[in-house]
């Protein structure tokens, strides 16, 4: 197999030694997607917490199809902020933000607990943190991004 690979590199030398930071090309890691699906989960909670004592089976479907969303949104909020996290951020930029582990720590931490309560207090505080790794995430590249929320 070495044989063969020697061959090949020999057949079709590299023109210059590539070098990557990150799994993927730089510009392919966005904490917008974190944003959008941690919006999900404050709406789905405030959506709950407006159906709270209804008993029809409107409610009662609708109720259901809430928490299967927040639950959906919340996991893929949390998977967003642990690819950044482990794909994108790196040494130096832990240097340049000592805290960032935490945050990302508890933001996770607060995505299982709004998965499993409807906790609008909770909502609030995750959505704090979202914008902290936002802030984070571009000064990283020197950039200063709004923080937009949809609603």
């Amino acid at each position: 197999m070495k044989m063969l690979t020697s061959k090949i590199k020999a057949l079709f030398p590299a023109k210059a030694e590539l070098s990557a930071h990150c799994d993927g090309p730089c510009g392919v890691y966005d904490p917008a997607s974190a944003r959008i699906a941690a919006e999900a989960v404050v709406s789905m909670t405030k959506k709950m917490i407006a159906l709270e004592g209804k008993t029809d089976l409107d409610s009662i479907n609708n109720m259901s199809r809430y928490i299967a969303i927040k639950e959906e949104q919340a996991h893929i909020a949390k998977t967003e902020i642990l690819v950044l996290w482990t794909d994108y951020f790196k040494p130096a930029h832990l240097e340049q933000f000592p805290e960032l582990h935490d945050v990302i720590w508890e933001t996770t931490k607060l995505l299982s607990h709004c998965k499993q309560h409807v906790d609008v207090e909770a909502t609030g505080k995750l959505m704090e943190k979202i914008q902290q790794i936002h802030s984070m995430f571009w000064a990283t590249k020197g950039r200063d991004v709004t923080f937009y929320v949809a609603s």
